[in-house]
C-alpha cells in the first residue's frame, strides 16, 4: 500500500524573483498548511482524552478519612464498590454519590470484581490470603482458593478467576467450579493490575516495577496465550511506573493507575493520554460506576463524569 505525504508548498516552487519578505510569508503559510493537513488526517484515528473526558467536569470527592482505599469495582446498575483495606470494611457508592457501608468486619480486600452469576469476587490480604466470593444479597462468603497470594483479580465469563501474584511475577488462574488453581502466565515484572476487555477475550496486566502492560488471549478452557507487551507506561523522573489497578471501558480503552496519574490506552495499545491524580498521594485502583470514573486515592475516593461507560461483561 502506497502512503502519500500530505500536500505542502515547498520553497523551491517559489519564483526566483520573489522578494525575501514574500518568500518568508509563503514559507510560513506553507508550513501552516502542512500542519493543518496533517492534523485533519489524524482526526479520524484520534483517541485523545477529548473522547473520554467531559469539558468542565473535574474530580469530585466522594469520601475521605479512610485508612487506605483499594479494590475499585462497579456493577451493572452503576453502583461502585471499594475497600478500606486496613479497616476490613467494604463500601458502596450509589449513582447519586451516596456512600454507605456494604460489609463490616470482613476480610481485608485488595481487589474486587463481579462474576457472571452476580457474586462479588475478592482478593483478600487478611486474616488469610484467599480468593473469595460474596453472595448477594445475603453477603455469605465462600472460599474459592486458599493459601494463595492474590493482589488484584479479574473474573471471566467462562468461569475462571485470574489474579496477579506480584511476588512470583505471574498470573494465576482459578477454575471456580472445581477450585483448581493453575499458573496462567509468568515472567512479568511485578504484575499488579488486571482487567478484561469488554468482550472478555483479552486480559491486560500492568507491571508495577516495569514499564509494560501485557495482553493475553483468553481461551474458553481458561488458558492464556499470545502474551505480549502491548502498552508502554510512562514513568516519573525517579522511581518505577507503579502501574497498579486497571479497568476497561465499553470502547476498549484501558485505564491504568500509576505514579504519574491514570494512563489511558486504546485497544491497539496506543497511549491516549494521562489524567492527573485528584490529590498528590498514591493512586492504586480505578473503576467505572455508570458514567463516572472512580479512583481510590490513598485515604480518599474521587469520581469524575466521563463520556466513556464501563465495560460490563455479563449483561444486566
Amino acid at each position: 500500500m502506497t502512503v502519500r505525504a500530505p500536500f505542502c508548498l515547498r520553497a523551491q516552487n517559489i519564483p526566483a524573483n520573489t522578494t525575501r519578505m514574500n518568500t518568508r510569508l509563503l514559507s510560513t503559510l506553507a508550513a501552516l498548511l502542512c500542519v493543518t493537513t496533517l492534523h485533519a488526517q489524524n482526526l479520524t484515528g484520534d483517541e485523545a482524552l477529548s473522547k473520554v473526558l467531559v469539558d468542565g467536569e473535574g474530580w469530585q470527592e466522594i469520601g475521605s478519612g479512610y485508612g487506605f482505599t483499594d479494590g475499585a469495582c462497579g456493577d451493572a446498575e452503576g453502583n461502585f464498590y471499594f475497600s478500606d483495606l486496613p479497616k476490613a470494611t467494604l463500601h458502596k457508592v450509589t449513582p447519586d454519590g451516596k456512600v454507605s457501608v456494604f460489609l463490616e468486619n470482613g476480610p481485608k480486600v485488595s481487589g474486587m470484581k463481579f462474576g457472571p452469576e452476580g457474586r462479588l469476587y475478592a482478593a483478600t490480604q487478611g486474616p488469610k490470603k484467599q480468593v473469595i466470593a460474596i453472595a448477594l444479597p445475603s453477603k455469605e462468603i465462600s472460599v474459592i482458593a486458599d493459601n494463595v497470594q492474590p493482589n488484584d483479580l479479574a473474573v471471566s465469563k467462562h468461569g475462571f478467576v485470574y489474579f496477579t501474584d506480584t511476588g512470583k511475577g505471574s498470573v494465576v488462574g482459578v477454575e471456580v467450579k472445581s477450585g483448581k488453581v493453575f499458573t496462567a502466565a509468568t515472567n512479568i515484572i511485578a504484575p499488579n493490575g488486571i482487567a478484561l476487555s469488554p468482550d472478555g477475550g483479552t486480559l491486560a496486566v500492568s507491571e508495577y516495577r516495569g514499564t509494560n502492560v501485557w495482553t493475553f488471549r483468553v481461551n474458553a478452557d481458561g488458558k492464556l496465550d499470545g502474551g505480549a507487551r502491548t502498552m508502554t507506561l510512562s514513568t516519573p523522573a525517579q522511581g518505577p511506573s507503579a502501574g497498579d489497578g486497571m479497568c476497561a471501558d465499553a470502547a476498549s480503552h484501558y485505564y491504568v493507575t500509576s505514579a504519574v496519574g491514570i494512563q489511558i490506552f486504546d485497544a491497539t495499545g496506543r497511549a491516549s493520554g494521562v489524567i492527573a491524580k485528584p490529590q498528590n498521594k498514591g493512586i492504586v485502583s480505578c473503576g467505572f460506576g455508570g458514567e463516572h470514573l472512580y479512583v481510590c486515592n490513598s485515604d480518599k475516593v474521587f469520581r469524575r463524569k466521563t463520556q466513556a461507560k464501563g465495560a460490563w461483561l455479563f449483561g444486566k
